[in-house]
């Protein structure tokens, strides 16, 4: 970091739609810029916090722009949240890239904090100060400049200052990937966003990323599936599962009902472009045990985040879900309806990280990768998808 300019040195440039991206939507504040990943009529369609909360985290979410600048500031708010008895969550991370390569990154200081208490259910506020992240000694050259939010804190952008000016990064030849699932989607366990799973295969496949993976929240919402119609975008991977196991929001004969309405309603907007569904991957409390998931109390007693499976396996008879059963049912999904939609494919989850994969590399709360993890599953949804004859091939 190099010495701090003085305030006539440096060119503030306003945070608009035309240098976010990832984000379905931004809303002007009193202080500045809040993006979300889901359109406001789409927020006005739920009452879950959870939902609130993980559309607001700006996971796959950038700043994009052209710059000889040598030093970057950018003035934030984080909204850290805390849980009572557990560890200290890592602190969201800012990566700061330079012609696609990982050159800075940094925290933020300050900031609101929620403060959760799961035993109870209850939540308390408290706002903080704006922080300021730097990042200086970048090379004086004509560069694209890519600065990823961190993808799992509220981030209220106030202001971006450079000691050069900005121009728009304009690349009309990227397609625009969109994809929707769960926490593992949204990057919990990745160490920083562009390290998250889809942002690392995004990077491989030189897509532009559309994470719209929603922690707790991949519940096959009707209003997901609208934004995901409504999103302009070549490529649609859908994720599913796991969220629907561990929330034990319904049985088997709705599943399939919602899984066939939810394809149907992304269908059209995008008829004919390539339509992945993606199974679970596997996940040991689940594969055979009904949800609802629940918070390991004994663990967090001493000091460890950890999840259990609560339900019944021989509820499984009465069509009570399992990753195992989803996996099943989604195949056969896939099957029918490819019959008349020859651009929708299936990729079984276990492929992507199987038993085999979670003996060498365990989920550490029995549900969300680590960062090596996250590097596994991108590297291969990367290599079966977009590499030659995979169903995003094409042009990097």
């Amino acid at each position: 970091m190099n010495e701090m300019h003085s305030q006539s040195s440096w060119i503030t440039t306003e945070i608009s739609e035309d240098i976010v991206r990832g984000a379905l939507e931004i809303e002007r504040t009193e202080r500045g810029v809040l993006t979300h990943r889901l359109p406001a009529k789409a927020r006005t369609q739920f009452a879950d916090g959870q939902m609130a909360m993980a559309q607001s985290q700006p996971s796959g979410v950038r700043l994009v722009f052209r710059t000889s600048a040598t030093s970057i500031e950018l003035d934030t708010l984080p909204t850290k949240m805390i849980y009572t008895g557990a560890p200290p969550r890592p602190q969201g991370v800012y990566d700061l890239l330079v012609d696609g390569e990982l050159a800075g990154q940094a925290s933020a200081t300050g900031g609101n904090t929620v403060t959760i208490d799961m035993a109870t259910g209850t939540a308390q506020r408290q706002s903080g100060p704006v922080s300021i992240i730097r990042f200086a000694e970048l090379p004086a050259r004509s560069k694209t400049v890519e600065i990823w939010l961190p993808h799992n804190e509220t981030t209220e952008l106030v202001a971006l200052r450079t000691d050069a000016p900005l121009e728009l990064a304009v690349d009309t030849k990227r397609r625009v990937w969109l994809h929707h699932g769960s926490s593992i989607s949204q990057g919990s366990g990745a160490e920083s966003p562009s390290g998250t799973w889809p942002a690392l295969a995004a990077s491989v496949g030189g897509v532009d990323l559309i994470n719209l993976g929603f922690s707790g929240s991949a519940l096959l919402d009707q209003y997901t599936a609208r934004a995901m119609r409504d999103t302009s975008a070549d490529l649609i991977s859908i994720k599913m599962g796991i969220n629907l196991v561990n929330a034990d929001v319904m049985r088997l004969r709705a599943f399939t009902s919602a899984m066939h309405g939810f394809l149907d309603t992304v269908r059209d907007g995008h008829p004919v472009a390539p339509l992945l569904v993606v199974s679970p991957v596997y996940c040991p409390i689940h594969e055979d045990t009904p949800g609802p998931g629940a918070f390991d109390f004994d663990a967090l007693a001493r000091g460890e985040m950890r999840f259990v499976a609560t339900g019944d396996p021989a509820e499984r008879a009465s069509g009570k879900l399992t990753l195992r059963s989803i996996r099943e049912e989604l195949a056969r999904i896939v099957t029918q309806r490819s019959v008349d939609d020859p651009n929708l494919h299936y990729v079984d989850g276990c492929d992507l990280y199987g038993a085999a994969e979670n003996e060498e590399l365990p989920l550490p709360d029995q549900l969300h990768p680590d960062a090596a993890t996250h590097r596994l599953i991108g590297e291969r949804f990367a290599q079966r998808l977009f590499a030659d004859g995979g169903v995003f091939a094409g042009e990097v």
